[in-house]
């Protein structure tokens, strides 16, 4: 073809072989360098490491004792031998700026198993104390580059250091790593029935059907949904679209940000790997993915903002501004008020363990010190539980079964969790004393099993294993128990080290919760979105613990959620749903430079709100600490005479001398229950009463319980009870059933509903805001559920808090 093409010009053809055979550029080599740190005059990158590592030792390990000594030693030697000084050097630099800056940061993932990493103060979990296994970080058999994440408040404090390291490199020796947007349920549908040209109302309606659910079955089929939808699945027309919406399932569908994979290199990166610039400015992206790039060795740190570091972040902040001085690092180990609120499950707010499924685990589990912290953070997860460890688990925990082991040789491995593996290390652990595996090749096993394409891999790999077993005499049934543990285990189980640095975060986080609760809601608030729970929810839970929330007053609110005394929280004006970041800056400053606010038509003068600002203002009560006698609807009707401004040559300074407005509404105040949904409507949330509290009355007259009720119902008696729903979820490891949290005014009521109910009742279920459901009582080990078997819609306020939904 190419000769006929090229028959005027044949010396072309020979011309691009011989070009081709010249040629010598692979994927192997991109020409990719990690950046020279720069070293002090006499360094070199070893001998600078390792003078750090041994000065920041001395400082972690008081003693400096022997144990941490070997292990420090044995994981320097093998980062000397791999050349691997350099990386640390880099990363230990981006944790030193943090800690010069103020910046709270932790390591987390695998490079919380290094000793080296710890006295670095890269990571804050002692790996020696916690018996972690370095091989599951770095071994020499890998060869691979060392993979280590940096937690960062969320927001301006980790984009300063996202910062640092582009001035530290150069505009073109850094760069966030890209990721592939793929076509998913709800954006195939709208796609493709824009592409099809079906009408926009009919293509939102089924995209509205989509199941956002972990779990699916054959009603969440896509022929289900359109039927849902009202769609005629017969139509030609209709099955030509769910067809395409089919094919293009998965496909790629555009490059977005990495949350905080940020590619280094020794200048001219470009050259590597093609760049772009962000939206955000001062950030440069690279159009590869983080899998891309660590397939063709460009080496990437992960910087990730994580909220619960930024909350804590500003906990210390406002105590520190009310003359509280407070450490997190050094906060009291063991304290029994923290560890006492865990039991009770008392935790909404607190990070990791604040879920429905956590909740109903803590008193069963009943933590008692850090370790229990860091079982509670793994055994919610799907690898314990697809692996039927929980249970078994709680119940040696808890004295209802013996605590055995396969075989007496993983005893010490699995002491600590009764005989049941938890943790990915302990199943390599187990590999390499029980098998003879090295470390290298113990993690080589836990990477096998996620390689599901090579059975010929895996079955290599437990034919040694098998092999391993039987040298040290593990034969039979222990053998088999311990295979069968590992290879259907070590895929899902959670690294212990990651559970230890998030069980860090936890207790801080109770801790703050226990002791300083208003501090800690107001910072909660303050570094939405974040969490488990919308902010309604959470105001009503930190109130039942007696903490004052005070409502958006512009005399009173900064931008932020504000601390008057140690156990109020006003609220901030960034709960005014619809007004602009700087107009709420604005008013702060305005009333911090030329003074307090005298009445409504000075404050409209001064700060030369939209319309539809003031009228959000004033419909939520914000305006109300203007003048006494000012009710809500009087507000309105003020601000919509002085909404309009006369000019300045009518303009007058006030409308009465003493500064008060002329011309009273006509207008009655606001019901209670109006008030509520004017707060959910211009806030998302309410400091006054609960909705259902404006409902008990009736409630009770129909035999509805409370919450808090429930505590003292038998097992197995029938009940009732209603709330907004705040939790709706259907778990993959729950094969259909969904759980759902219901909150009144005294607490939150858990439903079980069982897949039958919940088809039947699909667009109640996961439509309506307020529910009254019937069921049995389920009552065990202090952790108390309701069996739903009928339900009702109940009729609450038009507007109702954010609910956590399905994710």
């Amino acid at each position: 073809m190419m000769e006929h093409l090229f028959a005027d010009f044949p010396e072309a053809l020979h011309n691009t072989r011989t070009l081709a055979e010249r040629l010598q550029f692979t994927l192997k080599d991109l020409g990719y360098q990690f950046p020279d740190f720069p070293l002090p005059p006499g360094e070199s990158k070893d001998s600078y490491l390792r003078m750090l590592t041994e000065r920041g030792a001395r400082e972690r390990y008081r003693p400096y004792h022997e144990k941490a000594c070997r292990q420090i030693e044995h994981e320097l030697r093998i980062i000397e031998k791999l050349g691997l000084a350099g990386y640390f050097l880099v990363v230990w630099d981006i944790a030193e700026f943090c800690r010069r800056q103020g910046i709270l940061s932790q390591g987390r993932g695998s490079a919380a198993n290094s000793a080296v990493c710890y006295s670095l103060g890269i990571t804050a979990v002692d790996p020696v104390g916690m018996e972690l296994l370095f091989e599951r970080f770095l071994s020499e058999e890998r060869g691979e580059w060392p993979d280590i994440d940096i937690d960062l408040p969320s927001g301006d404090q980790r984009e300063r250091a996202i910062q640092y390291v582009y001035e530290r490199y150069g505009k073109h020796g850094a760069a966030m790593t890209a990721n592939v947007i793929t076509y998913r349920g709800r954006s195939s549908v709208r796609e493709m029935g824009k592409v099809l040209g079906f009408p926009e109302e009919i293509v939102g309606r089924l995209a509205a059907c989509m199941s956002p659910f972990e779990y699916k079955s054959d009603f969440d089929k896509l022929h289900h949904q359109a039927k849902q939808a009202g769609l005629p699945v017969e139509h030609n027309r209709v099955e030509h679209l769910m067809r395409l919406v089919l094919e293009i399932q998965n496909l790629p569908r555009h490059l977005g940000q990495h949350s905080g994979g940020l590619v280094i290199s020794n200048g001219a990166l470009d050259s590597v790997v093609p760049l772009e610039n962000a939206r955000m400015p001062g950030r440069v992206v690279v159009q590869w993915d983080k899998e891309d790039c660590a397939d063709l060795g460009i080496i990437k740190v992960d910087l990730l903002g994580l909220g619960m570091m930024a909350a804590l972040e500003d906990s210390v902040r406002l105590l520190r501004g009310r003359g509280v001085p407070i450490d997190l690092a050094h906060l009291p180990a063991n304290d029994p008020k923290t560890y006492a609120m865990i039991q009770q499950a008392d935790t909404m707010g607190v990070f990791q363990i604040e879920s429905r499924a956590q909740m109903a685990t803590l008193p069963r589990l009943k933590p008692r010190n850090f370790y229990d912290l860091v079982v509670e953070v793994a055994i919610i997860r799907p690898g314990p539980i697809v692996g039927k460890m929980v249970h078994p688990y709680l119940n040696r925990r808890l004295g209802r079964e013996p605590v055995t082991y396969p075989h007496p040789k993983v005893e010490p491995v699995l002491r600590r969790t009764l005989g049941v593996p938890l943790f990915q290390e302990q199943l390599l652990r187990i590999a390499m004393d029980a098998a003879n595996f090295t470390g290298g090749e113990a993690e080589e096993l836990r990477r096998a099993m996620g390689f599901k394409r090579s059975v010929e891999r895996m079955e290599a790999i437990e034919t040694k294993l098998r092999q391993g077993l039987r040298a040290n005499g593990i034969q039979g049934e222990a053998e088999e128990g311990i295979v069968r543990a590992i290879t259907s285990f070590a895929l899902y189980g959670f690294p212990e080290s990651h559970a230890a640095s998030f069980a860090l975060l936890v207790y801080a986080s109770a801790y703050l919760k226990a002791h300083y609760a208003a501090a800690f809601l107001a910072a909660l608030l303050n570094c939405q979105p974040m969490g488990f729970y919308a902010p309604a929810t959470l105001v009503k839970d930190f109130q039942r613990r007696d903490v004052r929330v005070l409502p958006v007053c512009v005399k009173s609110s900064a931008v932020l959620c504000t601390l008057p005394d140690d156990n109020t929280v006003r609220l901030g004006l960034r709960y005014v749903v619809g007004l602009r970041a700087d107009a709420a800056q604005a008013i702060q400053q305005e009333r911090f430079s030329n003074g307090q606010f005298r009445s409504l038509q000075d404050f409209t003068r001064r700060t030369r709100l939209r319309k539809d600002e003031l009228d959000t203002l004033a419909e939520m009560g914000a305006l109300n600490a203007l003048d006494d006698t000012l009710h809500r609807r009087e507000a309105l009707w003020q601000v919509a005479k002085f909404g309009r401004p006369a000019g300045p040559l009518l303009e007058q300074d006030d409308d009465t001398p003493d500064g008060t407005p002329i011309g009273a509404a006509p207008l009655e105040a606001m019901s209670p229950i109006e008030r509520v949904e004017a707060d959910y409507r211009n806030s998302g949330l309410t400091v006054g009463r609960h909705p259902l509290a404006y409902l008990r009355e009736q409630l009770a007259t129909n035999g509805v319980l409370r919450a808090t009720d429930l505590r003292g119902v038998q097992h197995g008696k029938r009940v009732q009870v209603a709330g907004v729903v705040i939790v709706r979820q259907r778990p993959s490891t729950a094969k259909g059933i969904v759980f759902i949290s219901l909150e009144d005014e005294t607490g939150v009521a858990n439903i079980i509903v069982w897949p039958d109910l919940f088809e039947q009742n699909r667009l109640l279920f996961t439509a309506h805001p307020f529910l009254r459901i019937e069921g049995l009582v389920q009552q065990q080990d202090n952790v108390i559920h309701v069996k739903a078997e009928r339900l009702w819609p109940l009729d609450g306020p038009r507007h109702a808090p954010e609910s956590h939904d399905f994710h």
